[in-house]
């Protein structure tokens, strides 16, 4: 089997190599199987669509709707290779995968608006599909209705035409997109689990998600329901593209 790449822009080992782990978990994938790329490291090797399977993209700190004279060498550096990776996805059509930066990536690359409307604090919302989700193969055996862990300081308030909605909740509308027929991106975070979203809490205290005073509320919202289907996207994902 051709491996799958992940790319990673987590500068703190502990949540990087969890986020990591997590999805190994939940992909079914081995080391070799899942080739993890630091980008904000190192730039972003060449990647040859012929010699891979897909590509996940992980979380992480960076903010797409910040101007640019707020944004540091390493993300200006990461979005221009994430568009110019995504010219070459999007024209082929190759399987991608973006979990909650994967809508920054994804969504920035097709012209969607983005900006804090839509802002959701760490917790648990009900996802829900739209028709198109309910019969898209990434989503296959998930319920119409189910619970993902969020925290995002933006999100899209409006796709672009080329996006096909496919889920969204209450307090956010765009949680899952597709444009063309195998490239993905969602709001949510279909790699966390309890101890995985509690590690990011702890690691991210101090970011601006919550107050300095509501860390249990936090950790308690995040307990507040199960969350159990999103991973299965992981384990679609790679058994519908590997090869």
């Amino acid at each position: 089997m051709k491996p799958f790449v992940l790319l990673a822009t987590r500068a703190e080992d502990v949540p990087a190599d969890e986020e990591y782990a997590l999805f190994l978990r939940y992909t079914g994938l081995s080391p070799d199987e899942l080739i993890r790329v630091r980008l904000e490291a190192e730039p972003m090797p060449q990647i040859d669509l012929d010699e891979v399977s897909g590509i996940f993209v992980g979380g992480g700190p960076f903010n797409a709707s910040h101007p640019l004279e707020k944004k540091s060498p390493t993300q200006r550096r990461v979005e221009q290779e994430f568009g110019i990776l995504l010219d070459e996805v999007v024209a082929r059509d190759f399987p991608f995968l973006g979990a909650c930066y994967g809508v920054g990536t994804l969504g920035a690359h097709q012209g969607a608006v983005i900006d804090r409307t839509y802002s959701e604090p760490i917790s648990v919302v009900p996802v829900t599909m739209t028709e198109a989700g309910a019969s898209d193969p990434l989503l296959a055996g998930i319920p119409a209705t189910f619970g993902a862990f969020v925290g995002h300081k933006e999100a899209i308030s409006q796709l672009p035409p080329s996006a096909t909605l496919l889920a969204s909740s209450p307090t956010c509308p765009v949680q899952v997109f597709r444009v063309g027929k195998n490239v993905y991106a969602t709001q949510f975070h279909p790699e966390l689990d309890v101890e995985g979203i509690t590690t990011r809490i702890h690691a991210y205290a101090d970011y601006g998600y919550f107050a300095a005073d509501e860390l249990e509320l936090t950790l308690a919202a995040v307990r507040s329901a199960a969350v159990s289907h999103p991973s299965r996207m992981l384990r679609t994902f790679v058994e519908r593209y590997a090869r």
